[in-house]
């Protein structure tokens, strides 16, 4: 078995955290700080947001407007939103990142790695070949190619052609 290891996310899970959870503060606030938040999308059940800490360049997730921790009882509306936004997210990236593969998936719980727990969330993290290299095993550095502003500015760049206009709630 192989083992990638993830040293640079220790700042995340050690460090300080805010009170309240930050995919509900993301989604109420005004969308005119999206851009700051790298809020890519919203739809009308889930949106779509760059993950802060990636585990590689273009790193996002699907979150829900619901605050759960329980994919169980997501209504069917909410799933299907959850299941299309991370299709549509996949093909966004492929067209402007162009990676080679992705990595899909959900942490549900502490105990199965959810840094945020309280709140459920889809995580897409396109890959390359060659992304895991010495520096994280050895040196505890990720090496990341591009920073996240410049990678939002390219995904906002083709966002309308794999999403459809938000409606007015």
């Amino acid at each position: 078995m192989d083992i990638l290891w993830t040293p640079w996310r220790i700042e995340y899970i050690l460090g300080a955290k805010q009170p309240g959870c930050v995919f509900c503060q993301a989604i109420h606030a005004a969308p005119e700080g999206d851009a700051a938040r790298l809020l890519l999308y919203r739809g009308e059940h889930c949106f779509v947001i760059m993950n802060l800490y990636p585990y590689n360049t273009g790193h996002l997730m699907v979150v829900p407007y619901l605050h759960t921790s329980d994919l169980v009882t997501l209504a069917p509306e909410i799933m299907a939103e959850l299941g299309d936004l991370t299709r549509r997210a996949v093909a966004l990236l492929k067209a402007i990142l162009k990676p080679e593969g992705f990595n899909l998936g959900m942490n549900l719980g502490r105990v199965a790695g959810a840094g945020i727990d309280d709140h459920l969330h889809q995580h897409i993290v396109p890959r390359w070949g060659g992304d895991t290299n010495y520096m994280p095993v050895l040196a505890e550095t990720r090496t990341m190619p591009e920073l996240l502003p410049d990678t939002y500015a390219k995904l906002m760049s083709g966002i309308a052609e794999f999403f459809p206009p938000a409606k007015a709630k």
